[in-house]
């Protein structure tokens, strides 16, 4: 596992250095995935949380970035999102046998369509979603907390990649 990617510059702007440190947390998580099998992909490692594989951590991510930036930001139907399934609060996180490669073809779109909507957005534009008091927060703190969570899910990846066949990696 030999990653190919780089921080942002050290004196980009406020936008670059968003975006740039946001894609990179998303490139590590993706990274964790590479050469894996179906099978070890959506096995569950961690006994007290069965729905954290390395399907169902790209699946919740693309669904993070759905509800924040189409949802929140920019007051988008939450009823496709799984995340809003109020019965199950591990929605967004079932794979049901969906293939890796699909979950992560369906996550770079989301990804692609996210930066869409911040380049298109000032940082200082604020949430639409009327519904929802995280839906009051600017763009800025949106990306600062996608960057957060992307990050800390990448860090389980680490976890869940090395309890699964050994694979470490640390960018």
């Amino acid at each position: 596992m030999t990653p190919s990617f780089g921080r942002p510059p050290f004196q980009a702007d406020e936008r670059t250095a968003l975006i740039g440190w946001l894609d990179l947390q998303r490139q590590i998580l993706r990274w964790k995935c590479e050469g894996l099998s179906e099978a070890d992909a959506h096995r569950s490692v961690i006994p007290t949380s069965p729905t954290m594989t390395m399907a169902g951590l790209i699946s919740h991510m693309r669904w993070v970035e759905h509800t924040w930036l189409e949802v929140l930001f920019l007051a988008g139907d939450e009823t496709q999102n799984p995340s809003f399934d109020a019965a199950d609060e591990d929605a967004d996180w079932r794979t049901d046998g969906v293939p890796l490669q699909q979950l992560l073809a369906d996550y770079e779109a989301q990804c692609a369509r996210s930066n869409e909507i911040a380049d298109a957005a000032s940082l200082d534009d604020v949430g639409r979603h009327p519904g929802y008091r995280s839906g009051a927060a600017n763009l800025r703190w949106i990306l600062i907390h996608l960057i957060e969570e992307t990050g800390r899910h990448a860090g389980h990846a680490d976890i869940v990649r090395e309890l699964l066949d050994g694979a470490k990696g640390y960018y």
